[in-house]
């Protein structure tokens, strides 16, 4: 049964086609009929007129606005010749119906005329024997409502099939966009543990370097120098490998884990042990905090130890041996201010300007989006006198 459905669903021309047939035979047995009754012939174009109305039941669907010109120049010369009405003008009503649900509108508007007008056109032409005025109302009324709901029930439809169509594509927009949203969140999400990546290496591979050369350096003439920067490379190793546990632990779990061996994320507080590690790395750096300190979002405070820990690592790698560090941090009503300068002898303007060439210059690019992210802004460039200068303003907003 199922088969034969889908098959009249994916065959709609050859189902109108049977119908027309069915109604071809009726209406030439009714006027068969007919004629016996009354004893008359048959008007010589009683048969192309029959085959034409049922042509309009067989290609209503491929194409409807032609049928319906049709049906109307078909009734028309019917009300010329005088070839009275029959079964074959059950086409009229059926392309009234299928105008209204598939065809265009001016077609439908014409449709809904058409099926007002034709019982009233129909009984004048050819008006019933011994019939008063309100019989004829009557029967003019009677023949008009299948017509007029004829064309309510194709319009129903029709509001129905774009209803629908509207859901689909409203569907398709939200999947679509969905999709576009997921693309922008992976994008997102990359760009973070790139950042993450970039920080937690540069920074702690560029320490273990400067001591290991260190060590190298004064291995014979200096045993116990020697062997406290092995402790600060041993130490420095340990950290970034937890950074890197911590970090990874995130990937897998999309949270962070307190008590275990991920540690938290590193916040303001821990800027200072970042400064006392560069110190033990060589690195002069002058410390000092302005300001009341006060709880902070967890994204600002990530932002702050980032950009001190890459402004940091830049002036061991671009400042030269002799280049000295100091960190400000200042707490503002509405937001807290980081400065952080050097004097040495800089970073390549290519760093800065351009954002980095040859792949390099991805610290500086991964501080603004820092700041960024939590509404703040970055200034960073020389200084006149010499050195390197980076500053951010980052807002804060209540601790709830």
């Amino acid at each position: 049964m199922q088969r034969l459905y889908d098959f009249l669903r994916t065959h709609p021309t050859g189902v109108d086609g049977f119908w027309a047939v069915v109604l071809f035979g009726i209406s030439l047995m009714a006027e068969a009929t007919r004629q016996e009754a009354t004893g008359t012939d048959a008007p010589a174009l009683i048969v192309p007129v029959t085959l034409l109305l049922c042509l309009v039941i067989a290609l209503r669907r491929r194409m409807p606005e032609k049928m319906l010109l049709l049906a109307c120049a078909v009734g028309l010369a019917q009300l010329v010749l005088n070839i009275s009405t029959g079964p074959a003008d059950f086409a009229l009503l059926v392309i009234v119906y299928t105008v209204a649900a598939t065809g265009a509108r001016w077609a439908s508007r014409l449709a809904l005329g058409m099926g007002l007008s034709a019982a009233t056109v129909a009984q004048l032409r050819w008006p019933e024997r011994d019939s008063t005025i309100a019989g004829s109302i009557v029967i003019c009324v009677l023949l008009t409502v299948p017509f007029a709901l004829a064309w309510v029930l194709g319009d129903s439809i029709r509001t129905r099939r774009a209803y629908f169509a509207q859901l689909e594509e409203r569907a398709a927009r939200l999947e679509k966009e969905r999709e576009a949203q997921a693309k922008v969140a992976v994008a997102a999400e990359r760009a973070r543990i790139a950042r993450e990546l970039h920080d937690v290496v540069a920074h702690n591979v560029s320490v273990m370097v400067v001591q290991a050369d260190g060590a190298a350096y004064v291995l014979d003439a200096a045993p116990d120098q020697a062997k406290k920067a092995l402790e600060t490379i041993s130490s420095t190793g340990r950290q970034a490998l937890a950074e890197m546990r911590r970090l990874l632990g995130v990937l897998r779990t999309g949270e962070h884990q307190e008590g275990g061996e991920y540690v938290p994320q590193p916040d303001v507080e821990q800027i200072e042990d970042l400064v006392e590690q560069c110190r033990g790395s060589g690195l002069p750096v002058d410390f000092k905090v302005e300001g009341t300190p006060r709880p902070l979002p967890s994204g600002v405070e990530l932002t702050a130890y980032r950009i001190v820990q890459e402004a940091l690592t830049n002036t061991r790698k671009h400042g030269g041996p002799n280049a000295g560090a100091s960190v400000r941090l200042v707490y503002f009503d509405d937001g807290l201010g980081l400065l952080v300068e050097d004097d040495g002898k800089g970073a390549p303007h290519e760093l800065y300007e351009e954002g980095g060439v040859d792949g390099q210059g991805h610290g500086l690019i991964g501080m603004r989006e820092r700041v960024g992210m939590v509404g703040g802004t970055l200034d960073a460039g020389p200084r006149p006198g010499g050195g390197f200068r980076i500053s951010a303003l980052l807002p804060l907003k209540p601790a709830h």
